[in-house]
């Protein structure tokens, strides 16, 4: 986390009176909060992550006035993640409208308890979903794939059509699925051209450039960078070989559960530094041993 850029998002709380900073542009961020904001009106670029969008939309609800939160610009990363935290909000009591196509009002509303059902983290269900498809078995997460409401889980479609994945896919809107989808892509029948991905090279680490040096070190040019879109030169024939590959995880847990998934097809991948999966699901390789799959620490 002390990696990935938080600079927009101090900036659009100063420019509401709050007294934030970060000595760095990336956590950890100091504020020292007086209940009340100075401004009624915040602009954010929500270009490069929806979280800083999401960040002030929760927020706002807290303050003594209303608040617009408005886009600069009409581009934004996921806007479907948006929607969930608006959903969340009013779940809780707040009155969030959206009053144009890049503006919501916030109103001094507070939350109060409520009883909320939390599905399944979709993101974390796309390594399963990629796992029964990769292996012919069959994985009962306890919830179906159509009731979950995330954005990320419009994955399980592409997924579920594997090894015919189509020719070119958009994770504009489901980011976090990218890494899954481009591992598997692999072993598709025919080539894929991950685009809208350019948000990747501002995660935990650059997710473009480690997709696509990790799956070029089982086969050269495997994954090759056009820009910003990942192009993956798919192989069904590398399921059953052995392909040593040490596969450096960048300390990022979406790249070392991704890779994982290369292991259940090809022999001798390693994942490099794999305890960085417990920043959101700690128990994964657990899950994986059992489910079956064997590894060596």
């Amino acid at each position: 986390m002390r990696k990935r850029p938080i600079g927009p998002l101090v900036d659009a709380l100063r420019s509401l009176g709050v007294d934030a900073s970060t000595e760095t542009g990336c956590p950890p961020v100091t504020i020292n909060g007086t209940g009340r904001f100075e401004a009624s009106r915040v602009q954010i670029d929500g270009g490069l992550s929806s979280q800083y969008v999401s960040a002030l939309l929760m927020m706002a609800a807290g303050g003594d006035r209303a608040v617009d939160v408005e886009l600069l610009g009409e581009h934004i990363g996921a806007l479907g993640y948006i929607d969930l935290t608006v959903a969340a909000m009013r779940a809780f009591g707040a009155k969030v409208d959206r009053v144009s196509p890049v503006a919501w009002r916030v109103e001094p509303t507070g939350y109060h308890a409520a009883d909320f059902l939390i599905e399944p983290d979709a993101s974390a269900a796309t390594y399963l979903w990629a796992a029964e498809v990769l292996s012919g078995g069959s994985i009962d997460l306890g919830t179906p794939a159509e009731q979950f409401s995330q954005p990320d889980a419009k994955a399980y479609d592409l997924i579920s059509k594997f090894p015919h994945l189509p020719a070119v896919i958009d994770g504009s809107q489901m980011q976090d699925a990218i890494p899954t989808l481009a591992v598997l892509a692999a072993f598709n029948e025919t080539p894929v051209r991950f685009v809208g991905i350019e948000n990747l090279r501002v995660k935990e680490c650059d997710r473009i450039r480690a997709l696509s040096s990790g799956l070029s070190r089982i086969v050269p040019n495997l994954g090759t960078e056009e820009g910003d879109d990942l192009i993956v030169a798919s192989d069904p024939s590398l399921a059953g070989k052995v392909l040593p590959a040490e596969i450096d995880s960048f300390a990022d847990h979406r790249i070392a559960m991704s890779f994982a998934l290369a292991g259940l097809k090809i022999g001798g991948i390693t994942i490099l530094d794999p305890d960085c999966v417990a920043k959101t699901f700690p128990s994964y390789w657990n899950v994986l041993a059992s489910l079956g799959v064997t590894y060596e620490d």
